[in-house]
């Protein structure tokens, strides 16, 4: 993580297992993501909206962009992939969010941390609700996983996606996470 924007930004929309999900990429390195949304207009709009005084025209992805493509398709079809190899642009994001979404994005598919979890491991103990406010405003949700991230308790409590706690758990269900969609024997 942590490569810088080469505008101009690109977009895109494509179909995946679960609806039609956006990417926004500037050179090889991704910057927005966004998971499926009931208003189509609503999703391109998110996804294209300008950063500063920059447009973000849609276009098709090529190369590493259209590599990523074809993983987050695979993944929400079953086929399990960390996503870590996709490249990030970060460069825009705060640093203890930046250092949220590193340890969120070393969280592997089926296993989860809570938010307490997660603030120990950037060293901020009793950070959990800071953590939280981070991974509400990921802008690249699925590629750094926040879904992964649960309460104490393991609740699910808010998500931010479109869908909210339903696509939460929809993604905790494709990625076989004990407790979520499967019966558990203990």
């Amino acid at each position: 993580m942590g490569v810088s924007i080469r505008l101009p930004g690109r977009a895109a929309l494509f179909d995946t297992a679960i609806g039609d999900c956006a990417i926004a990429w500037g050179g090889d390195a991704v910057f927005r993501f966004a998971l499926p949304d009931t208003d189509s207009a609503a999703l391109l709009a998110h996804i294209t909206r300008a950063i500063g005084d920059d447009a973000i025209d849609r276009a098709e992805p090529t190369g590493p962009i259209a590599e990523a493509v074809r993983g987050i398709r695979a993944h929400l079809a079953g086929e399990l992939d960390d996503l870590r190899w996709i490249p990030l642009d970060t460069s825009a994001i705060p640093d203890f969010h930046r250092r949220v979404y590193d340890v969120t994005r070393a969280i592997d598919p089926g296993h989860t941390l809570s938010y307490g979890q997660v603030a120990d491991r950037v060293g901020a103990p009793g950070a959990a609700q800071a953590v939280g406010q981070a991974l509400g405003r990921n802008p690249i949700p699925l590629i750094i996983p926040c879904h992964r991230v649960l309460a104490a308790d393991n609740a699910l409590h808010g998500f931010s996606a479109p869908g909210g706690i339903t696509t939460k758990q929809r993604l905790l269900e494709i990625e076989r996470t004990p407790g979520f969609g499967e019966p558990t024997l203990f």
